[in-house]
């Protein structure tokens, strides 16, 4: 999972960070969104998309394409008969 905030989008009503505080935080002045986490831990992934859906801004965005990839390529030369 990669996690992509807009700051410009944000409107400050600070869900995310009530919802996934080890993944978001808010300025302490204007109470933008910050990205404290960009790839975080699978056992956050569940508050990651909840704060997603509530953000009345729509400015949390997951790519999802990292979930899970292996991108280890199988290199070994050998052949069938081990050599």
């Amino acid at each position: 999972m990669k996690v992509n905030v807009d700051q410009s989008r944000c409107c400050g009503a600070g869900q995310c960070a009530l919802i996934a505080p080890e993944v978001f935080d808010q300025g302490d002045e204007d109470g933008i969104v910050t990205l404290l986490e960009p790839n975080p831990a699978a056992d956050l992934h569940p508050a990651v998309r909840e704060a997603a859906a509530v953000c009345p801004a729509s400015a949390i965005t997951i790519d999802d394409d990292t979930d899970d990839i292996d991108t280890d390529t199988d290199t070994d030369d050998t052949t069938d008969d081990g050599h």
